[in-house]
Formats: C-alpha cells, structure tokens, sequence
C-alpha cells in the first residue's frame, strides 16, 4: 500500500482492512524540500514530517511499513528530464514520468520482495477488463478524476493494481475518515503543486539548479507570427505555449505565446485565433483499451490535465500517432500529455512534440 502520509491513501488503506486485505505500507522519500507552502498545506508529498506521519498511521492501523529512498531516481530520472524539457522549450509533466518510472517501477519490485500480491495507492481511478487487455476508467469523481497522470502504466502494471478510491467522491472519502475517528485527517487540505516546486515557481527552480542559467538562457526576443520584432524577453525557459500573463510587454491588446524557439531564443507571441491547433503528434505512445488502433479512430484526447478534452481522430505515422482535432483547440503544447479517452475509458496516450 503506496502511502503518502495524506488522507486519500491513508482511507485506502482502510477500505482495503475492511476487505480482509493484509497490508504492508510502503512511503517513498523522494525529495527533502520543506517550504512554507508545504507545511501550511500539510501537504504529503514533499515534507519529510509526512513520511513518519505515514509510519504512524500504518502502525496505529497494524500493519508493518517500509520506507523507500529513492531520492537518487528521483533527481536522475525525473527532475532531470523536467530541467532538459524545458531548456528545449518544451513544458514537461513530471507526475505522469514519476508514476510509471519511480512508483510503479519501485513499488512492484518492492511488492515482490515483500511477497505482496498486488500494489493500491489513493489514486481516483477505476481499472476496466476487456478481451483480455486492461485499461484505466476515469472515478466515480471527475473533479479528483488521475487518469490523465496515470496513461504510461502498462498490461502488467495494471493487472496488479488496485484503487479503492476509484467508485468514491472526495468528500464520501473525507466522510470515511471522520467516522472512523480521524477528524484531523478528514479536514487535511491538500495541494496541486508538483512536488519539488514550491508555490508552482518553476522558473526560480531552473534558476537554482541550472549552473549559469541567467548567463546561458539570457534576454532574446519576442516576435510574432510573420517573424516582425515586438521587443525583448527574459529567456525562452520562462514562457509556456498559451501564456498571456507575465509576458512584461504591452502590445495594446492580449496576445499569447504561439511557439517556443529554442535555437533562436525566440518566444512567439500571437492573437487567440493564431493560439489555436487542429493538429499534432505524438510520440512514446501507450496502448491501454485496444491493442492496435485502426486509422481514423476517434476519441476525446486531452491535452492538458484541467483541459476537458475534444472529439479527434488518431492516425499512426511509423512510431508516432498524428491526432487531429474536430475543431481548433487552444495551447497544444509540445512536452505535455495527449490522453485519448473513448466516454470514460483510457484507449491510451503519448507525449506531444
């Protein structure tokens, strides 16, 4: 049982008890950073204080935990593939990178030296079975719906996985907590921060961690889309596609970045019309639902995890799958997920380039 010290895995665990399930606990110590935002949020990711608070828990409940360092990975394979996308212009999400490199990957092998039959975490989300494939189905709770995070997990990640929370809404999981007692845990807050950034300011964090970051990624210029200059920015790594805020230009009327340029330290600037995208590809595809996808398959594919998703088409170019949109659709962005939905089932998803 994946915990993180927070109340969606800790009533899993429970759920799980209630099941006549034997639990082993398992916390990962991915990154030590402690910032005010964390603790004011008693948030259960990245606060250390989380992780004895999860052994507590486990061991109030009976059952034995585990801590798991894997700091290491975790700054090899996921902060460091979050700094390089975006030195290429690229917007990364590194939760979906962490759950099929680091959690899956970590907790499977761990489950099979403990002699574990199969890994939960809280994660909202359902699993479906069909012609012998296994796939994921949005929660019963769309507004707390993970699935968008959760595409890379593959046939045998999913056949031994289960998410008790899945066919329950946040507030019947608060519920639960409070009548068995934890009215502490029942009010915990929560935050949508990435873990190893405090307060969402990725930009300090690339500061910080990248040597020479001001010097090598310095001032280029913004232009618009037929290539005329509209004036100076700060280094093409502190933009992202669809941003209209912060931009430090006044252009008279709103204007979005369009497109990143790395090798020109460009940032594009244009109008909504010219932020909008019919078309893109996708690589590091993920089949869940179907084994193949015929040409011209539609799906709903989602390009961001608060995006609501529109109608597409997927075709297959060699390795890639091209998705074209019914309609324009805002902010496609290169380095973010695409997950292809068919009404609540995962069909699959890959990353934009």
């Amino acid at each position: 049982m994946a915990m993180s010290g927070g109340i969606d895995s800790t009533v899993a665990a429970m759920l799980l008890q209630d099941q006549g399930y034997e639990l082993v606990g398992v916390t990962y110590r991915v990154y030590d950073q402690i910032s005010q935002a964390c603790m004011e949020k008693e948030k259960g990711c990245c606060s250390v204080n989380a992780i004895f608070e999860a052994k507590h828990m486990a061991l109030q409940m009976g059952f034995e935990h585990h801590i798991l360092d894997i700091r290491k990975d975790f700054n090899d394979l996921v902060i460091r593939n979050f700094i390089d996308e975006y030195l290429q212009g690229h917007t990364p999400n590194p939760c979906v990178l962490c759950n099929s490199t680091i959690k899956w990957g970590k907790l499977i092998a761990m489950a099979d030296e403990l002699g574990c039959d199969y890994i939960a975490t809280g994660h909202y989300a359902r699993i479906g079975q069909q012609d012998g494939r296994y796939f994921l189905r949005k929660g019963v709770d769309e507004t707390k719906d993970q699935t968008y995070f959760l595409w890379t997990l593959t046939q045998e990640n999913l056949a031994r996985t289960i998410f008790p929370l899945g066919e329950l809404t946040k507030p019947e999981v608060r519920q639960i907590a409070l009548e068995k007692g934890y009215e502490k845990l029942s009010k915990k807050s929560e935050s949508q921060e990435i873990c190893f950034i405090p307060d969402n300011d990725y930009r300090t964090f690339l500061a910080e961690n990248v040597e020479n970051f001001t010097e090598k990624y310095g001032p280029g210029l913004f232009v618009d889309t037929s290539g005329k200059r509209l004036g100076e920015h700060r280094g093409f790594p502190n933009y992202t596609i669809g941003q209209r805020k912060g931009l430090g230009i006044a252009l008279g009327h709103p204007m979005f970045v369009v497109d990143i340029r790395p090798e020109s330290n460009e940032v594009v600037l244009g109008t909504r019309e010219e932020l909008q995208g019919k078309t893109f590809r996708a690589k590091d595809i993920n089949l869940m639902k179907y084994a193949s996808l015929p040409d011209g398959f539609e799906v709903n594919a989602k390009i961001r995890y608060r995006n609501r998703g529109a109608q597409a088409s997927v075709y297959h170019e060699n390795d890639l799958l091209r998705v074209e949109f019914h309609e324009g659709m805002d902010s496609i962005t290169p380095g973010q997920s695409a997950v292809l939905y068919e009404g609540t089932d995962v069909v699959g998803g890959g990353i934009i380039i």
